[in-house]
């Protein structure tokens, strides 16, 4: 074991971290026992020179220490073998059907920085922290080791890297992939996902339960799924029993995408697609004269907006974009029917979001009857005593009245 800089934290900052955060601002940092370049390996003690952890610093950044471990240990290839193993473990015993997960989402597997996705054979790769940065190689050679995969591509596009001193990094870094595609499975229907030009890393694997979860409530009748994306929800629940499926989303690539997994699923007829923006579609479908009623149109309502808000400034606003796309799609609902909806804000919490859906069926005069509760996919762990790693939270309601 090298000897390390120790970070020395102000009274009362180490109580965090040793239930489990792994982050280290930099107004809790007292002093450092000597040099340390960004991206170094330091050791974490507390005011009373009480070991913590060790742990990646980096002076540029707000957080100034991310720890990794409890323990004095080497972050070798070794480590990040073990780690990722560590992983896979959780995976198989709590999606052991899944072939394409998350397999590392960095704080809530303990690899604060790092996100790696699993697509079948190939290996989606996300860095966020200089410690990770400078250790690729030895993240690249664990994964070669652990998985043997077809091909590894980096995407890298992450805002948090700025932070970080660091620019953005893409591309292959093991194998090959011509024309950056790959056909996986959720649930036994086929998906085909873009690595190297889609969203994020390629699919919203996060949803992959509640997929299916919701389909199979949605029952039989007309199906308005909105943000549709790749077309998970539309597919799941058109293969349920849905009798229709209309999917809205603003990205004509993203529905380009989805009718050709409509049409590899052979669901094509059930489902249509049309690019537009949901929050003036729900409102353009629900303007009536002043002597028109307003006929409920669906059965089923799936509403998946990307988040609302990044910041907790913005949350004011998040929620009212909330009410209003709940508002609208409510009047759409027919008595009886089935709303599926989900907020994937960090800032914006459970009772909260609740709290809101609530509000937008008192102002429509509905009355609504829980029979759902959601939460983000089972390789998406979530760390209680890390909030952060806590983002996805979803209702199923039925419309009394």
């Amino acid at each position: 074991m090298q000897n390390l800089t120790t970070v020395l934290l102000r009274p009362g900052e180490g109580d965090r971290i040793v239930a489990g955060h792994p982050w280290i601002y930099a107004g809790a940092v007292w002093r450092l026992s000597g040099p340390a370049e960004n991206g170094d390996l330091v050791q974490v003690k507390d005011s009373r020179q009480r070991f913590i952890g060790v742990g990646f610093y980096n002076a540029k950044s707000k957080i100034n220490v991310r720890v990794l471990s409890p323990d004095r240990i080497d972050i070798d290839e070794k480590f990040f073998e073990d780690r990722l193993r560590a992983a896979v473990a959780i995976r198989t015993k709590h999606l052991p059907k899944a072939t394409s997960y998350r397999v590392v989402n960095s704080e809530s597997d303990f690899l604060s920085g790092l996100i790696i996705d699993k697509y079948e054979d190939v290996l989606v790769l996300q860095i966020s922290s200089l410690g990770m940065e400078l250790r690729k190689d030895k993240i690249v050679a664990a994964l070669k080791k652990v998985f043997s995969p077809r091909a590894i591509v980096e995407k890298s596009e992450s805002g948090f890297r700025k932070f970080e001193g660091m620019e953005e990094s893409n591309g292959l870094l093991h194998g090959d992939l011509p024309d950056g595609k790959v056909t996986i499975q959720l649930n036994g229907l086929k998906f085909e996902v873009n690595i190297l030009g889609g969203h994020k890393t390629g699919l919203y694997l996060d949803q992959q339960p509640s997929y299916q979860k919701v389909a199979d409530i949605m029952g039989s009748g007309q199906v308005l799924d909105c943000f549709t994306f790749l077309g998970g929800f539309a597919l799941h629940a058109a293969r349920a029993g849905a009798t229709h499926v209309h999917a809205l989303d603003q990205s004509a690539d993203a529905l380009a995408a989805a009718q050709v997994n409509a049409t590899a699923n052979r669901l094509a007829d059930k489902c249509s697609f049309e690019a537009a923006n949901v929050f003036d579609w729900l409102k353009a479908k629900t303007s009536v004269g002043p002597n028109e009623k307003l006929v409920p149109k669906f059965d089923g309502i799936i509403l998946d907006p990307p988040s609302f808000t990044r910041t907790r400034t913005a949350v004011h606003e998040a929620l009212r974009g909330y009410k209003e796309i709940h508002l609208r799609a409510l009047k759409l609902l027919k008595p009886g029917g089935t709303l599926a909806t989900f907020c994937c804000s960090h800032h914006v919490d459970a009772v909260t979001f609740q709290d809101v859906i609530l509000s937008a069926a008192f102002d429509a005069r509905k009355v609504l009857r829980r029979v759902a509760t959601y939460s983000q996919s089972p390789d998406h762990p979530i760390i209680p005593s890390i909030p952060e790693t806590e983002y996805l939270k979803g209702y199923a309601f039925e419309l009394v009245r």
